[in-house]
């Protein structure tokens, strides 16, 4: 079967690498680099974590996401993961850390809870006053993103793949499973697979609906110089706790600090405006880890970059088949994680037809 995928996200690629492996001849149509630093997928380091909340049903699908990487990883001859751990840390009752710890007891999951004298004995770039625990799931940490994206670009270069950069899909007709390039150039498939993640909409706008596109950034710091080393050997943390959302990567092989926050995202109904970061983001991401993080003001912001992703009103992942297309969205900013899975189920509802399966996996209705 021969199959065009539009995106070469982490969806995309996946997609192809899966579709690869059953044998499909496959042509990737990608509008940047690969990797693409202004897609949902880019950047250094993404966070893969069993604490999901209250949604239940992706904290389950945490362990077949691992498998699925770890299949990758046999793949590729390398692994790009750091299990460094996952710490949550709770500012006042149920705030998000909280309710991220209440799923980990839900699941069954082991974890190390920690007083706030403790943790911030253990690391002391948190200040104990400003926080009532931590905890300390082992399992868990950074994917690296960029380091993937261009191991399966070589890989699906070795075999055979066509993959088409820095080429925008100007339009699709989802019912032929073609698409319309630069200079009226068509590539037509039998199946189609568009991963286009906050570009969804510009290729079907009637998705409107469904998918809410948005921006959001992360910084990258330089703690003071005495608090490097605690944070060389700190856990990624899902939640600090408090409104903010933020969550952070530790210094990891090489790849800085870097600190993000829920609460910094805004619509952007256009993914390509505004990617450049403000003269002053940084220092309003940075100031909203203050608490429970110490001596904020003396961390220094090195680089700020830029994402835009879909949203859905339910922050569960989204897919619809039109004709001969199949819209895969992993989306509400916590799709990397399953990357390698979804690519995995997604070639399995192409050869299988079976699109109610899919749908219902992505939305963890099926654990």
């Amino acid at each position: 079967m021969r199959v065009t995928i539009v995106g070469a996200g982490i969806a995309g690629l996946s997609t192809a690498w899966s579709l690869t492996k059953l044998g499909h001849d496959i042509t990737l149509i990608e509008q940047g680099s690969i990797p693409n630093p202004l897609g949902a997928s880019g950047d250094r380091h993404r966070m893969i974590r069993r604490a999901y909340g209250d949604a239940d049903g992706y904290a389950r699908t945490i362990a077949e996401a691992l498998d699925s990487w770890d299949l990758l990883w046999n793949d590729l001859g390398v692994s790009h993961y750091a299990n460094c751990g996952v710490l949550g840390i709770s500012q006042f009752p149920d705030d998000g850390a909280e309710q991220f710890r209440a799923g980990l007891d839900r699941m069954g999951f082991e974890y190390e809870r920690l007083d706030a004298h403790d943790a911030a004995a253990r690391y002391p770039f948190l200040d104990p006053d400003t926080f009532r625990y931590a905890y300390l799931d082992r399992d868990g940490g950074a994917l690296f993103s960029e380091r993937i994206a261009r191991d399966l670009k070589a890989w699906l270069k070795m075999r055979g793949a066509d993959i088409r950069m820095h080429t925008k899909a100007l339009a699709v007709d989802p019912h032929t499973a073609s698409v319309r390039l630069g200079d009226d150039m068509i590539v037509r498939a039998d199946r189609l697979v568009v991963a286009t993640g906050a570009w969804t909409l510009q290729l079907f706008p009637a998705l409107a609906d469904n998918l809410t596109t948005y921006r959001n950034a992360v910084a990258y710091l330089e703690p003071p110089a005495d608090l490097e080393e605690a944070w060389s050997n700190a856990p990624a943390i899902v939640d600090i706790g408090g409104q903010n959302d933020g969550y952070v990567l530790p210094p990891l092989d090489g790849i800085g600090l870097k600190f993000g926050a829920g609460v910094h995202k805004a619509r952007a109904p256009d993914p390509d405006a505004d990617r450049a970061a403000c003269p002053d983001e940084g220092e309003q991401i940075r100031r909203l880890f203050a608490p429970p993080f110490r001596r904020i003001d003396e961390y220094t912001v090195t680089e700020v970059k830029t994402c835009a992703y879909t949203f859905t009103a339910d922050r569960r992942f989204f897919s619809k088949r039109i004709g001969n297309t199949l819209v895969v969205s992993a989306c509400s900013g916590h799709g990397y994680k399953f990357g390698a899975a979804v690519g995995r189920r997604v070639a399995q509802a192409l050869t299988t037809a079976d699109d109610t399966t899919l749908a219902r996996w992505l939305r963890a209705e099926m654990v």
